[in-house]
């Protein structure tokens, strides 16, 4: 006869294979790193199969390991919805989002808050990553992504952007609307690297413009981060091309302006995914109409549609 694993040793290994390491997952359970060891090797013998490979200090998960993560997982969400439906406080709902890099640092970041006082207490692990993301071994609830990079999980296309010249009030004075006088100014460029999106260049805001920058448009300060770049502009460093839904906060409380009218549009939308084992959480549905809101929010701020600076 089979015995079952014990409860608590599954807990310990659901633990360990999500957050990647003994100690972690011995912090999170409330116990020492040995108990998690001896718990997950105990299920080991129970199942009759190794469940992590152990190489040096890192654990790797095995194929018996990678299938079961997911299953466990659901299971362990699905008794914190039991509990909560029976008014118990013992689970919180977990969620796990992962957004662009620039937007973990500081968009995000300050709104979440929002979200708890409007929906309740959860256990939020936000993730600045870079696409592609492994949504299954990371257990990823939602991804919010530029462009559509998932399209074998459901996704949803939920704002369209644009980037538009942003600086210091003291650097805009003198300029007109048309841009041509950008060309004398530093310039702050945004190169999202090779493995990256094409973000849209000075010589692509240039040449929309109608105006002949030179060597203008290759000079400057450089930053391989939409964040970067913004905080460098509000520094003022020079002028940067902003995308409306991290620059429209700064333009209307006036850190930054519009020097120039000109706008170009972002050729993908923002798109939201959110695989199937997530979907029917109501934490994901509601951190999935929130995030739509602020997204759609920022980018339609009226700071966007006129010119801030003359």
């Amino acid at each position: 006869m089979v015995t079952s694993p014990s409860l608590k040793g599954l807990q310990a290994f659901e633990a360990a294979a999500r957050t990647g390491s003994f100690a972690a997952a011995a912090e999170e359970l409330s116990v020492s790193a040995a108990a998690v060891s001896q718990l997950i090797r105990t299920v080991e013998e129970q199942m009759g199969r190794k469940l992590f490979h152990r190489v040096n200090r890192k654990v790797v998960l095995t194929e018996a390991g990678v299938e079961m993560l997911p299953r466990l997982t659901m299971a362990f969400q699905e008794i914190g919805s039991v509990s909560r439906e029976l008014g118990g406080d013992a689970f919180r709902p977990r969620l796990v989002v992962s957004v662009p890099p620039s937007m973990a640092m500081g968009w995000l970041s300050q709104r979440l808050a929002g979200f708890v006082a409007s929906h309740g207490a959860a256990d939020i692990s936000l993730r600045g990553d870079d696409d592609p993301v492994p949504f299954d071994r990371e257990l990823i609830d939602i991804r919010l992504s530029y462009g559509p990079h998932y399209r074998e999980h459901p996704t949803e296309d939920i704002a369209r952007d644009a980037v538009y010249p942003v600086c210091a009030p003291g650097l805009a004075s003198g300029i007109n609307a048309d841009g041509g006088p950008l060309a004398g100014l530093p310039l702050i460029h945004t190169d999202w690297g090779p493995t990256g999106a094409s973000f849209p260049s000075w010589r692509n805001w240039f040449e929309a413009a109608g105006v002949q920058p030179g060597r203008a448009a290759q000079r400057g300060l450089s930053a391989n981060s939409s964040r970067a770049a913004l905080d460098l502009a509000i520094s003022g460093l020079g002028v940067a091309l902003a995308q409306g839904v991290y620059c429209a906060e700064a333009l209307e409380d006036g850190r930054l302006v519009r020097p120039a009218a000109k706008a170009i549009a972002l050729r993908q939308p923002y798109c939201l995914t959110i695989p199937e084992r997530s979907a029917r959480r109501d934490v994901v549905a509601a951190f999935r109409d929130w995030l739509i809101n602020e997204c759609q929010r920022a980018v339609g701020s009226p700071a966007l549609r006129a010119r801030s600076a003359t």
